[in-house]
Parts: structure tokens; sequence; C-alpha cells
């Protein structure tokens, strides 16, 4: 079997600049800037994966974001250590979150929070000893 790796996610945005400032604000993201076939080109590097970002006009045809929950692509999540304390700094920033954090299971705090254009980011911290 071929051996797969992640390479990106692709978000489509009306507004890329915001979106790469609102990732590099909430979460450290890098912010790439990049010149393709002589068009300005953002992309975003967050924990070691791309997210690609592309821009959509009015009349483009791009329908717009479903409110969560839908089928097919439901959230991306993040793994972060002391979740309390990043999710009250993400608050401080104004972050509206969907889910607060919270203990499904033993060994997993979680929480859900709304990015741009509704995009759903789960927030995960495991602890060692169960996984």
């Amino acid at each position: 079997m071929p051996n797969y790796t992640w390479d990106h996610v692709h978000l489509r945005t009306p507004d890329a600049e915001a979106t790469a400032q609102w990732f590099e604000r909430m979460f450290g993201a890098e912010v790439i800037r990049s010149t393709q076939q002589g068009t300005p080109r953002i992309d975003i590097k967050l924990g070691g994966a791309f997210i690609f970002l592309a821009p959509v006009k009015a009349g483009d045809g791009v329908n717009p974001p479903p409110v969560t929950p839908y089928q097919g692509l439901d959230h991306f999540g993040l793994k972060v250590s002391n979740l309390d304390q990043v999710a009250a700094d993400l608050k401080a920033k104004g972050v509206e979150f969907t889910m607060e954090p919270n203990v499904p299971r033993p060994g997993i705090k979680v929480c859900f929070l709304r990015g741009p254009q509704g995009i759903s980011i789960e927030l995960l911290d495991r602890d060692p000893k169960y996984t």
C-alpha cells in the first residue's frame, strides 16, 4: 500500500488576508505570502501543515459556508497542552466558542470554536497516559 501523508487543507475565503491574520493572531500560524502566475497568494502554516487560502469573489459561483453540524468534513483538530489556559487566552482575543472546554472521557479535554467563514476548529488536550 502507498504511504499517505498530509499535505494541506484548502479554505475558500472572501478575505484571504483577514483569514490569515486571524490564524496568525489566534494560533501563532505562519503566514506565507507569494506570487503565483503573477497573482498574489496567501497561505498559512500551522502545526506543521499547510492551509491554502483560495480567494472567493462575489459571482464566482461558490456557495456560502454551511452551518455546523453538517455532512462531510466537519472540523479539524489542533492538539494543545493546558487547554484551559489556551481557551482563556483565545477568549480574551475574542474567539467565539461553540463548545466550552470539557472532558468527554478520561484522558482528553476538548473544546470547539468558530473560525473565519464558520470553520469549526477543535482544540484537544490529551493525557499521554491514555494514548
